[in-house]
């Protein structure tokens, strides 16, 4: 049997499984969801709080992204050498743990000591991103790995449309419940991931891991996503960022040496030899760094020149998640019967065309057309990610699928952070900081600083044209993979 493969042998226990499998991977999902957008509603109150200054609240949420997208190709190689089912509830267990530590945050570190346990938390992150989509993969019957792809994809949009409505009743009690409401739930989680989960019977053997590689390859990508945050948001010398960026690409470049030398790399650079599984990828990468910063973009908007608070805000972004939720399974369904590459271009382009709605808005446009523009972003998102990933996650080796997931991921990520770092410099940048701040983190508008209003429309529009033109070049790449695997690829696509 190949490694990795959940027995078949008895379709009845394999159906059966399935939907166990998706329940446990559905709740971290979900819990990672929610916290996201329930997190940017009590910032404020977090601010006051802690006695932390803006900089401090906007690492609080980036140091979260950063070290999952850092540390989730290692977790995907190790899950591959390992299993599935311990790393997964291990990151259950760490989340838990970073959320509690993150509760329990005092005034006199200003806020530091909760950026330390959201790095605790994107460590658990890691661990749980990179095992749900490969544990969905194996447990789902050939011909029907898009639809647990898409159900999984459920959770998300919902946590994203609860997060504001969570975060705001919370907070309304103490911002210290909207981490502690994740300790019960991480908790049952994790039971019910080391009750329920199976591990495969056959693990591969003679593996070994490759330490100076997963060591380079972190370091040096962490390094990068750093010094392009620093350029966003400076904090310290105005040389660092360059600096941070410079000395990364070095230890990239000895990452890929090391990784040409040893028997067994980290990153398997042989999958990308498959024009499939390489074009879905890098449509994955184009697709985060089109849409990495739209939804931030959209707050700054919704609070400034729409003058709502940031529970308004959080509340007036649903349709984007709406349609997400609705579009997702069924474009998962659809691409285990008719092949992904149609459903994922046409996602892609039907995301272009709410970018481009998107670059027209003013503060007179009347909320039902932002409402559509919204909604074709992310009904677009929805009918892009589930094919794309089945398609990713059929293409390769069962034995590969946690690098392979990994490998997604992290390009994801990554294009989300390059578009933070390109989008908010290009509209924020003239804007001054006391305006940004209290725009950020209270709403109410900028009709008492017209100049401002305008530089801030300028840049907007100019950041969604950037976004528009990536996601057409996005949609290309994904036109032009095949349609079906070719040999030495898994599955249908």
């Amino acid at each position: 049997m190949t490694p990795f493969t959940t027995p078949r042998h008895d379709p009845s226990v394999a159906r059966g499984y399935e939907w166990v499998a998706l329940s446990v991977t559905t709740v971290g999902s979900l819990l990672a969801s929610i916290q996201g957008s329930a997190l940017i509603i009590g910032l404020p109150d977090i601010l006051v709080s802690l006695h932390a200054d803006f900089l401090t609240m906007i690492w609080v949420l980036l140091a979260y992204l950063l070290v999952t997208t850092a540390l989730v190709p290692v977790i995907g190689r190790l899950a591959d050498m390992l299993g599935r089912k311990n790393l997964y509830n291990a990151g259950f267990a760490i989340f838990t743990l970073g959320s509690l530590l993150a509760a329990l945050s005092q005034p006199r570190f200003h806020g530091w000591d909760m950026v330390l346990a959201r790095v605790v938390q994107g460590i658990g992150g890691a661990l749980l991103f990179g095992n749900s989509a490969p544990i969905v993969t194996d447990a789902f019957r050939h011909g029907r790995i898009g639809l647990g792809l898409g159900v999984n994809q459920i959770a998300f949009a919902a946590g994203f449309i609860l997060g504001p409505v969570v975060g705001g009743l919370l907070a309304a009690a103490s911002w210290r419940w909207i981490f502690l409401v994740n300790v019960p739930v991480g908790i049952l989680g994790t039971l019910w991931g080391i009750l329920r989960l199976r591990e495969p019977e056959t693990l591969p053997g003679g593996q070994h891991f490759d330490l100076w590689g997963s060591i380079t390859f972190t370091v040096g990508l962490a390094g990068l996503l750093l010094g392009l945050s620093l350029t966003a948001f400076p904090a310290g010398p105005s040389w660092l960022p360059l600096a941070l960026i410079a000395a990364s690409a070095l230890v990239l470049a000895a990452f890929v040496v090391i990784e040409r030398r040893v028997a067994q790399p980290m990153m398997d650079f042989g999958l990308f030899r498959h024009r499939l599984f390489a074009l879905a990828n890098l449509a994955a990468g184009l697709n985060g760094l089109a849409r990495g910063a739209v939804l931030f973009l959209l707050t700054f908007f919704l609070q400034g020149p729409y003058g709502k608070n940031p529970l308004e805000a959080g509340i007036l972004t649903a349709p984007f998640g709406l349609a997400f939720l609705a579009v997702g399974p069924i474009s998962g369904f659809l691409s285990d019967r008719h092949g992904s590459r149609g459903l994922a271009t046409a996602g892609l382009l039907v995301s272009a065309v709410g970018l481009v709605g998107l670059a027209t808005i003013t503060p007179t446009t009347g909320y039902a057309v932002l409402a559509v523009y919204m909604v074709l972003m992310g009904g677009g998102s929805g009918l892009f990610s589930s094919p794309n990933t089945n398609a990713i996650m059929s293409s390769v080796p069962t034995e590969r699928r946690g690098i392979a997931s990994a490998t997604t991921i992290m390009l994801s990520n990554t294009g989300q952070m390059f578009s933070i770092s390109i989008a908010f410099p290009l509209v924020l940048s003239r804007i001054p900081q006391d305006v940004m701040y209290h725009v950020f983190l209270y709403g109410g508008g900028m009709k008492d600083a017209p100049a401002v209003l305008q530089v801030f429309q300028k840049g907007l529009h100019e950041a969604f044209l950037v976004s528009f033109a990536v996601t057409m070049v996005g949609a290309a790449a994904s036109f032009l993979r095949p349609s079906r695997p070719t040999e030495n690829t898994a599955g249908a696509a």
